[in-house]
């Protein structure tokens, strides 16, 4: 009862925060599956199960806004799922603490550039909508879905800043894009693609799954209504924190 209470309470926070700030969930949520006694493999996957939860709960909120464009959305669905189900299929053959260190040093840097550029993503300003945007666009989240299927944390956070730096979308659009399409489809890829090859912890989907869905229409709720200013500084706070954690370990 008292595991059941504990990982209600820290997915509840992790994903509330993940849901403001447009991801880092796993910066919580899977180092204590682990430290609950689950195995790498088992809790990467009953994480990924759980974050697609945290992708219902937000797209509750979202999609009462209605702004969301389907051909946009097509273009970060078809060019990102490829690379996470390539990325799970890799990760339980491949070594990962190094992968983890590089990656933080990454998502930690994603706060540093947000940081120093105060004025971005504040406003919408569409770019890179022809062909040759999409191409590059879609390559780099193509890229950004293998570390998504591979590794633990903080890669929505990844594609929320790809989508304000090179789409020119505002935080608050980009955190929807990312909450709805990275926790729904990317990660439902994901979590479908190591559940066969691994195993879930199944008798504690259900917490995880209540805990993801209300945290996700929380987090999702608040960005709404405080705007872009405060999305950024939670942003920037999000991905320092989780580049610490995986830069530690």
């Amino acid at each position: 009862m008292y595991d059941y209470l504990l990982l209600f309470i820290v997915s509840l926070i992790a994903n509330a925060f993940s849901a403001f700030a447009g991801g880092g969930a796993g910066l919580l949520q899977l180092p204590l599956l682990i430290f609950l006694g689950l195995p790498f493999s088992v809790a990467l996957a009953t994480h990924k199960l759980a974050s697609v939860a945290l992708g219902v709960g937000a797209s509750l909120r979202h999609f009462r806004e209605g702004s969301l464009d389907l051909r946009f959305s097509a273009v970060i669905l078809f060019t990102g799922v490829p690379g996470v189900v390539l990325g799970a299929s890799l990760v339980l053959q491949l070594p990962d603490r190094l992968a983890e260190v590089m990656l933080g040093v990454l998502t930690a840097g994603l706060g540093v550039y947000s940081w120093l550029n105060p004025h971005l993503g504040q406003s919408l300003r569409a770019a890179h909508r022809e062909l040759r945007g999409y191409l590059i666009g879609g390559a780099v989240l193509f890229c950004i879905g293998i570390l998504n299927g591979s590794l633990t944390s903080g890669t929505g956070l990844f594609v929320t800043l790809w989508l304000v730096r090179w789409f020119g979308l505002d935080y608050k659009r980009a955190v929807a894009y990312t909450l709805i399409l990275v926790g729904l489809f990317w990660n439902g890829s994901g979590a479908l693609t190591l559940g066969l090859q691994g195993s879930i912890r199944w008798d504690w989907v259900p917490v995880l799954l209540v805990a993801s869905i209300l945290g996700g229409y929380l987090g999702a709720h608040y960005s709404i209504i405080k705007g872009n200013r405060w999305i950024k500084r939670v942003y920037e706070v999000i991905t320092l924190l989780v580049g610490a954690k995986l830069m530690i370990g």
